[in-house]
């Protein structure tokens, strides 16, 4: 299968972008440094390329009905311009995908990962009910992700509309330089930030008149590493890491998006056996140990595994290793003190209550 390019890749080619593939795409890792771009998204504007998501429209006259049988979350309490993060789930409970409902007048848009674009899409058709049309439109749109403290000051110099009255979680469409984008006023890194839709065309322009005007609010495009450690600061779980077919919402700390009071949805039933019996949590750590945690390492308690290691890098807001993981529920208490095997030595480590982060800008 031939790997494929955003309509960025040009321009992430003349940044000088380290290249490499991520979800069936070329995409940049980074352009300075993960660690320099991490800290100007915390403190300035990051522009990340996220037009490798993939985009769903949902229409019909059951279509509310219909995303409300598939998802885990209550989509019947969206209002027009509100946007909602929720779960696709199979019979068993296990997480298909995590996604944004994005609800529109007489529709829905979904944003979903670009790994299970296809495995969603094909899933979605399978449980048809109703007068339901289903359009994926995710090769017609780019999308960037403009984060950090000054997004909302740089946005704003760039349209009429009053960007300060967005809420979070809320989208509108507008002109900027002319041609239409959808701001939705939501992220992945903790920081106040936005997501921008445009056509494959105008993604272009908006990307280089972003970097134009945003160069005196310290704006730099930011790649896939530090997107990564970003949302780990924040403890947003990462499908086919943190999160996925053989985990379910509860004990992967979603039941925030789990209305099993709604009624009827796939995957409810095994999700409120797995309620009342619940045998692991996800859990954030810090190491104690001056030692950098990394995916499928063993989490140790009186010289037994206990858990596995989903996530873990060296944060760069914090300067000290951090991780997310699973583990038995017996152990899961915040304050309990593991023992995670890195490449067979042994390092101390706490757990923590999430986020690991807690300066950011997100609600401001």
């Amino acid at each position: 299968m031939d790997i494929l390019k955003t309509p960025l890749y040009k321009q992430h080619i003349q940044k000088n972008a380290n290249m490499v593939p991520f979800s069936g795409y070329l995409l940049p890792t980074y352009y300075s440094g993960i660690k320099k771009e991490h800290m100007n998204v915390r403190n300035n504007i990051g522009l990340f390329d996220v037009s490798h998501m993939g985009e769903f429209i949902i229409s019909g006259n059951d279509s509310m009905q219909f995303l409300n049988y598939v998802t885990t979350n209550d989509v019947s309490t969206l209002i027009n311009g509100q946007a909602q993060y929720t779960a696709i789930c199979n019979h068993d409970g296990g997480i298909i995908d995590d996604l944004l409902v994005y609800k529109k007048e007489n529709e829905f848009m979904l944003v979903v990962n670009a790994a299970n674009r296809m495995n969603v899409f094909g899933w979605l058709r399978e449980n048809i009910k109703g007068d339901i049309v289903i359009k994926d439109i995710s090769d017609e749109l780019g999308l960037l992700a403009l984060q950090g403290p000054k997004s909302r000051t740089l946005l704003q110099k760039m349209t009429n509309i009053n960007i300060a009255s967005l809420p979070f979680y809320h989208f509108i469409t507008s002109e900027i330089r002319g041609y239409e984008v959808l701001i939705s006023r939501t992220g992945y890194t903790g920081e106040l930030g936005f997501e921008l839709f445009a056509s494959n065309q105008n993604i272009i322009k908006l990307w280089d008149d972003l970097l134009d005007v945003g160069r005196e609010y310290g704006l730099s495009p930011a790649g896939l590493g530090c997107r990564d450690t970003l949302r780990m600061e924040m403890r947003y779980a990462l499908h086919g890491n943190d999160i996925d077919i053989n985990s379910n919402p509860i004990e992967a700390g979603l039941g925030w998006i789990t209305k099993l009071e709604k009624g009827s949805f796939i995957g409810r039933n095994a999700i409120l056996k797995s309620k009342q019996n619940l045998n692991k949590k996800l859990i954030c750590f810090e190491m104690l140990d001056k030692a950098i945690p990394r995916n499928g390492c063993a989490l140790i308690i009186d010289d037994k595994i206990v858990g596995k290691v989903t996530s873990g890098t060296m944060s760069p807001s914090l300067g000290k290793g951090i991780g997310i993981a699973y583990i038995k529920k017996e152990y899961a208490k915040t304050g309990n003190k593991i023992i995670v095997d890195i490449r067979g030595k042994r390092k101390k480590a706490i757990i923590v209550k999430p986020p690991f982060y807690k300066d950011g800008s997100l609600l401001n």
